[in-house]
C-alpha cells in the first residue's frame, strides 16, 4: 500500500487564529497601559500647581510626594531583587545611586522648583525635549552623529518651545526665564540619566534599576526636607495632603508600573510615541482645571514640539564617528 503523505497543518486553522487574537489583545492592552500611564504622569504638574496655591514650597511638596511613593518603590525593588539571578556588585550599587541622584532626585527637584514660575503647559513642552537632549548627548559623548532629518527635527522642536516661551515671557518677565531654566535643567538631568543608564539596564535590569534609583531619590528628597525645613512646615492644609497622596500614587508609582508593562507588551518605540499623549493631556487639564490661557502661539508651539520629537525618535542615527588620531 502506498504511503500517505503527512497532512500539512492549515495555517489558517483555529490554533493560529487564536494565537493572532491573543497577540492583538496583548498589543491592545499594552497600548492602553502606555496611554493611561502617560496621561496619569501628566497630572503631576497640575497637582503641583494646585498645591502651590496653598502656600507650600517645592522642597516640602517633593518630600510629601516621595514619602507616599516610597513604599511602592520598595515593593517593586523587593520583587525585582527576588527575580534577579544575583545581588548587585558594589560597583553597580554606586552607579545606581548616582543615576538615582541625577535622574530622579535632581530632575524632580528642578522640575518642582521651576513649576512655581511657569505654566504647566510650558513645563511639559520643555520636559518633552528629553529625546532631543539624549540625541545631542549621544553625539557629543559617544559619537552617534544625528542624521539630516534629525537635525531638522531638533530645529522644529526648539522652535516650538521658543514660540511658547516667547509668548509666556511677555506676561511673566524674569520669573518665566528662571522657571524655564530650572525645568530645562530638569530635562537635561533626566537626559543624562537616560544616556548613562544603557549599560546599567543591561546588567541590572530595567525594573530593578528603576525601583532602586527611585528609592534612592525618595531617601534624598525626604532627607533634603529634614535638613532644610522644620517639622512645623508640615502644618499644611488638608488639601495639600490629599493632593500629595494622589501625586505619589496615581501620578507617580501607578503610571510608572503601567508604562513598564506597556513597554513589555508593545516595545519602547511604540510606547514612546503613545507617550505624546502626555503633553496634550497636560494642556487640556491646565486649561480645564488651572484656567491657564491657551492661545494660538501655545498651540503652534505644542504641535511643533510634538512633531519634532516624533521625527527625532523615528529617524535613524548615522554610524558612530571614528576616534580621532592621537
Amino acid at each position: 500500500m502506498p504511503r500517505h503523505a503527512p497532512a500539512r497543518q492549515d495555517a489558517s486553522g483555529p490554533a493560529p487564529r487564536a494565537a493572532d487574537a491573543a497577540q492583538r489583545r496583548r498589543r491592545l492592552s499594552g497600548a492602553l497601559l502606555a496611554a493611561a500611564g502617560a496621561i496619569l504622569f501628566s497630572g503631576k504638574a497640575i497637582i503641583v500647581k494646585l498645591c502651590f496655591r496653598h502656600g507650600v514650597d517645592a522642597v516640602t511638596l517633593l518630600a510629601l510626594r516621595m514619602l507616599v511613593a516610597f513604599p511602592f518603590f520598595l515593593l517593586m525593588a523587593g520583587w525585582a531583587a527576588r527575580r534577579a539571578p544575583a545581588p548587585l556588585p558594589a560597583g553597580d550599587r554606586w552607579r545606581v545611586a548616582l543615576l538615582g541622584f541625577v535622574g530622579y532626585y535632581l530632575a524632580s527637584f528642578l522640575d518642582f522648583a521651576g513649576l512655581a514660575y511657569i505654566t504647566a503647559t510650558l513645563e511639559r513642552l520643555i520636559l518633552y525635549l528629553t529625546p532631543t537632549l539624549v540625541l545631542l548627548i549621544g553625539w557629543a559623548a559617544f559619537g552617534r552623529r544625528p542624521g539630516r532629518l534629525q537635525w531638522v527635527a531638533l530645529g522644529v522642536s526648539y522652535l516650538g518651545v521658543a514660540l511658547a516661551f516667547g509668548h509666556d515671557l511677555q506676561t511673566g518677565g524674569d520669573d518665566i526665564v528662571l522657571g524655564g531654566a530650572l525645568v530645562f535643567g530638569s530635562t537635561l538631568a533626566y537626559a543624562f540619566y537616560l544616556a548613562g543608564s544603557g549599560e546599567a539596564v543591561a546588567r541590572v535590569g530595567a525594573v530593578r534599576l528603576t525601583a532602586y534609583a527611585s528609592s534612592v531619590a525618595c531617601v534624598l528628597c525626604i532627607g533634603q526636607f529634614l535638613l532644610l525645613r522644620p517639622l512645623a512646615a508640615l502644618a499644611l492644609p488638608p488639601q495639600v495632603y490629599w493632593l500629595s497622596l494622589l501625586n505619589g500614587t496615581l501620578c507617580t508609582a501607578v503610571p510608572m508600573l503601567m508604562v513598564m508593562l506597556g513597554v513589555a507588551r508593545i516595545g519602547s518605540g511604540p510606547a514612546s510615541q503613545i507617550g505624546m499623549l502626555g503633553p496634550v493631556s497636560t494642556i487640556v487639564l491646565s486649561v480645564l482645571i488651572l484656567g491657564e490661557p491657551m492661545g494660538p502661539w501655545q498651540v503652534a508651539g505644542t504641535l511643533l514640539v510634538l512633531g519634532g520629537v516624533l521625527l527625532v525618535t523615528r529617524a535613524p542615527v548615522s554610524a558612530p564617528r571614528p576616534p580621532r588620531a592621537a
